[in-house]
């Protein structure tokens, strides 16, 4: 009897383990998946994070930075976006040798700056990759005070801003650009040579004709905006959207570019539209070898391209056709 009743002690305890046993590797399998699940789980929801360095045209500087905001606000908190505004030249002296992600431009890169590029082992096109964000009108402004320069033929422009053409006197005079106006001194203002917008007026508008001797170049255009606004006889350019901006401290002058007075504005400025003669389009240019190496910097380009038109007319820029900017996705979209 005692021989049956260890049997049966035995038997059960031998059941027993098993049972734990099995009960405690399927909790550990259970844990075992969790812990796989939450894994994968992670690493699909995971956001990017790290910095997007970019710098240049100071016209560009207020598109670039609304849709750096927005990036930054609406889609990758984690990352950040870094605007500045130095020029368009010295923009590219910082992009060439690889410091910034994005160049931002009022004017296409330079020849000399492709060769430079070269230079450092990239080319155009396969480690550059040029995208036009929109358009800006060349705007010339004068003070509020002002009531006689409100309207100017482009060849006017031209000549008051080119040096001797059309002096009288040792100090160049309203009167001198029409008998009509003051016998007052004009005074000049615009972006220096650091800013794509100079370069613009200097090479497309002047033909790079010798700018007056007596302008005051300045780096800000707040700057500019501050001194025009100071200056009943003041007369200065740049963008149209520091004109927009600033519409209760100046006033654009119309150009006429012989069918009548033009005003700049998003529904006259572009290349096919009354006021093209002063149209150019903006541009960034990004470092594709960035782009392929950091997935922000990628990904910011994309939402660049899908979001410049919605920020262009609120920047002072008219915005760049769809089927241009549809292209770049899909080149942007092919980058391994």
């Amino acid at each position: 009897m005692k021989k049956w009743k260890q049997l049966l002690l035995t038997f059960f305890a031998t059941v027993l383990v098993i049972f734990t046993a099995a009960c405690g590797g399927q909790t550990n399998s259970d844990d075992n998946n969790d812990s796989t699940h939450q894994g994968s789980k992670t690493k699909e929801t995971a956001e990017l994070e790290g910095d997007v360095i970019i710098d240049g045209s100071g016209t560009v500087y207020p598109l670039m930075a609304r849709i750096s905001e927005e990036y930054m606000s609406t889609k990758e908190e984690n990352v950040s976006v870094q605007v500045g505004r130095a020029g368009s030249s010295a923009g590219f002296k910082k992009f060439i040798p690889g410091e910034l992600d994005f160049a931002n431009a009022s004017r296409p890169i330079k020849d000399e700056e492709i060769d430079k590029l070269q230079e450092n082992g990239k080319d155009l096109n396969k480690n550059v990759f040029e995208i036009k964000l929109a358009y800006d009108g060349l705007t010339i402004v004068i003070n509020k005070e002002n009531t006689w320069a409100t309207e100017m033929t482009k060849e006017e422009v031209v000549n008051m801003f080119t040096s001797g053409k059309i002096k009288a006197h040792d100090k160049l005079l309203w009167s001198d650009i029409r008998p009509e106006w003051p016998a007052e001194e004009i005074t000049f203002f615009g972006p220096n040579e650091n800013h794509g917008t100079y370069e613009f007026f200097f090479e497309t508008i002047l033909d790079e004709q010798p700018m007056v001797e007596t302008i005051n170049l300045q780096q800000e255009y707040s700057t500019l905006v501050d001194l025009v606004s100071k200056d009943k006889n003041a007369i200065a350019f740049f963008g149209y959207g520091y004109y927009a901006n600033n519409t209760d401290k100046l006033q654009a002058v119309k150009i006429d570019f012989g069918n009548g007075p033009v005003e700049p504005s998003l529904e006259t400025i572009g290349e096919d539209l009354p006021y093209a003669e002063f149209t150019r389009p903006v541009f960034t240019y990004l470092n594709v070898d960035y782009a392929k190496e950091k997935p922000q910097v990628l990904d910011f380009a994309k939402f660049v391209v899908e979001t410049a038109d919605d920020f262009a007319g609120v920047s002072g820029f008219a915005p760049m056709n769809q089927e241009t900017l549809d292209g770049y996705l899909k080149w942007l979209n092919a980058i391994q």
